[in-house]
């Protein structure tokens, strides 16, 4: 049963985008609880945002789920409706709900948003959160089919991001910096079970390849086991492994970007 309507954007906290939204949906849903994903996602950083709203989305009540990260904006690209988990998902087909989509089990079915008498008007093209993920949130939670938003969308012809990997090889494991937080921990897209699978443990400490560089970094069960500006790798919330520094910006140290090639190894 749809309980909350949620909203993940990249609008910031200086404006009024953010109410805006909210507003729309109280004037046509005041009975739907919203819930703020976030709305500090770096301008247009489509990957941040799905990392974030993926890795939200298990602790979250089945609802309506709006992402609103869309530097096509006015473009050509269609907004779309996907069933998946027994959620709806609302919002730019560029990606940005397609990790969400696979955490909840496989898109079911998918719609084009296009049936423009549940849109408020007028429409600004730079807008659509406002515009339309809104306001069609608001008459989803209201009882409205997604099948009444547009034609179906064939689940192949989606877009997709490329999943993260992991790759376990010659005693080490590969993989990549996913996002990098407001504290500057940079999560990789290696899963704590594959260091586990090559017999690390928390105490151990790690060998890190960053491109030509290498490390020895401390496996810790958190940063703050390491003294404050000291580097250390541990699990992360998502069960991930970070490299953090206590009190410090370790992609700021490191140089560390969103995409870059990481690669761990037991030490001897």
């Amino acid at each position: 049963m749809t309980s909350v309507i949620t909203l993940l954007t990249d609008y910031g906290l200086e404006d009024g985008y953010v109410a805006a939204c909210h507003g729309v949906i109280a004037g046509i849903a005041p009975q739907a609880r919203v819930i703020d994903v976030c709305h500090l996602i770096p301008s247009g950083d489509v990957r941040r945002g799905a990392a974030v709203l993926a890795q939200t989305i298990p602790y979250l009540p089945l609802g309506i789920h709006i992402g609103a990260i869309d530097p096509g904006a006015g473009g050509a690209r269609r907004a779309v409706a996907v069933e998946a988990g027994g959620r709806v998902f609302i919002g730019p087909d560029n990606g940005l709900l397609s990790w969400a989509v696979h955490a909840s089990g496989g898109a079911r079915a998918a719609f084009e948003i296009s049936n423009q008498e549940h849109f408020l008007r007028p429409v600004s093209p730079t807008f659509p959160g406002r515009d339309v993920f809104a306001p069609v949130a608001g008459r989803l939670f209201g009882g409205l089919a997604p099948a009444d938003l547009g034609p179906r969308v064939p689940l192949e012809r989606l877009v997709t991001l490329p999943e993260p990997t992991s790759l376990l090889r010659d005693g080490s494991v590969e993989g990549e910096v996913v996002s990098v937080d407001r504290y500057g921990n940079t999560q990789l897209s290696i899963p704590a079970g594959d260091l586990h699978a090559l017999g690390v443990r928390v105490g151990d400490t790690l060998g890190v390849w960053l491109g030509r560089r290498q490390l020895s970094l401390p496996y810790r069960e958190t940063f703050a086991a390491v003294p404050p500006g000291e580097l250390v790798a541990f699990a992360d919330s998502a069960g991930l492994i970070a490299i953090a520094i206590n009190s410090g910006d370790a992609a700021q140290r490191l140089g560390l970007p969103p995409g870059a090639h990481v690669r761990l190894s037991p030490t001897p």
